[in-house]
């Protein structure tokens, strides 16, 4: 499980990564990384932004045993 919740942070934080890249400067890493422009999606980014997706939906309960203080 701790491999699971490691990746998944790992795919948030790219996630997050890219927003911010988004935000500052309006390149998107996962449409440059898989041979999009800014705004295309291809199968391969749809599935990379699907992932992070999952992966922040997959941390939540991990984010609620931090705020409680109970271990998850």
């Amino acid at each position: 499980m701790q491999v699971v919740k490691t990746l998944a942070l790992l795919l948030v934080i790219v996630g997050g990564l890219n927003w911010l890249l988004v935000g500052l400067f309006s390149f998107d890493l996962v449409a440059s990384a898989t041979g999009s422009s800014f705004g295309e999606t291809n199968v391969i980014s749809t599935v990379v932004y699907a992932l992070v997706g999952i992966s922040a939906v997959a941390l939540v309960p991990t984010l609620v045993s931090w705020v409680t203080g109970k271990s998850s």
